[in-house]
């Protein structure tokens, strides 16, 4: 691997996306931090990253609805995947106390996957702020001795921070899956899924049929999720992810009948099935 590979991701340095990435491509590789995920996936069409790291679901908190938009409006595909362990930890300025502290900051997905400890503190307001790091990074910055962040651990090294309390997540079994995306396919060695969007037409049993294509040849659904199409009131997108190549027999011939059955189809690629990391 080209000692420069540039790996986008969204957030700050010490950000989980980050973790991720260098978990996936090794820390060799040059990873460029940007504020949205529009961002992230507009490097890898225009070829200013090689690729980005994108979450997609939460063991705890479930799916990020935007990249399911985002795989479905730009052209891109997945060529890998990544399950990352979350611990999430409650940081501050050194020498602040839990006691202390009047405002909590972090990523949306963070919050809700501390919800319960969140509950159990008192007078605090709990704000969604863009990245966790990013919260690491505003409460050093303006050097505020009245709030904390929920971030890594790296994050605390990275900005100064102390750890006020770590593993503060409701469930310990914590993951987020991150997907790997890029502009040309890889095909997979080994442990294969593949992933596609579909609309249905407008007939009875629609999806039933669509699924039963997959049944009829034994192929197994891991995941399915649905979106509404912006601007088609009360029609949806359906996301799959399934086990095998698409290029495999079963799946080409499933795909072929799933064409058939549906207005809109988009394979977003194959991929080997991630593994589990944890980097703390």
């Amino acid at each position: 691997m080209p000692s420069q590979l540039k790996i986008s991701y969204q957030g700050e340095p010490g950000a989980f996306s980050e973790q991720a990435a260098k978990a996936f491509f090794g820390n060799a590789c040059r990873t460029i931090a940007r504020e949205t995920f529009h961002e992230i996936f507009e490097d890898v069409v225009r070829n200013t990253s090689a690729f980005a790291v994108v979450p997609i679901e939460n063991s705890l908190h479930g799916s990020v609805h935007q990249n399911f938009d985002l795989l479905w409006k730009f052209p891109v595909v997945i060529t890998g995947e990544i399950k990352l362990r979350i611990k999430m930890n409650l940081l501050a300025l050194p020498g602040v106390k839990i006691k202390d502290v009047r405002a909590v900051f972090s990523h949306p997905q963070a919050l809700g996957q501390c919800e319960k400890y969140l509950r159990s503190m008192k007078r605090i307001t709990v704000n969604p702020f863009y990245d966790t790091a990013g919260a690491a990074k505003m409460i050093a910055a303006e050097r505020r001795r009245d709030a904390a962040a929920i971030a890594s651990l790296q994050a605390a090294e990275d900005y100064g921070l102390s750890v006020l309390r770590a593993g503060i997540e409701s469930d310990h079994r914590n993951f987020t899956r991150f997907v790997i995306i890029g502009t040309k396919q890889i095909r997979p060695k080994r442990n294969a899924k593949t992933s596609l969007i579909f609309t249905t037409k407008n007939i009875p049993g629609a999806l039933f049929k669509c699924l039963s294509v997959f049944a009829l040849r034994n192929i197994n659904l891991l995941k399915i999720e649905s979106r509404p199409i912006i601007g088609a009131p009360w029609e949806y997108l359906f996301y799959l992810d399934i086990e095998g190549d698409a290029r495999e027999k079963e799946c080409a011939n499933a795909f072929n009948h799933l064409q058939e059955l549906t207005s809109y189809f988009k394979s977003l690629g194959s991929y080997e099935t991630g593994t589990i990391v944890n980097p703390q």
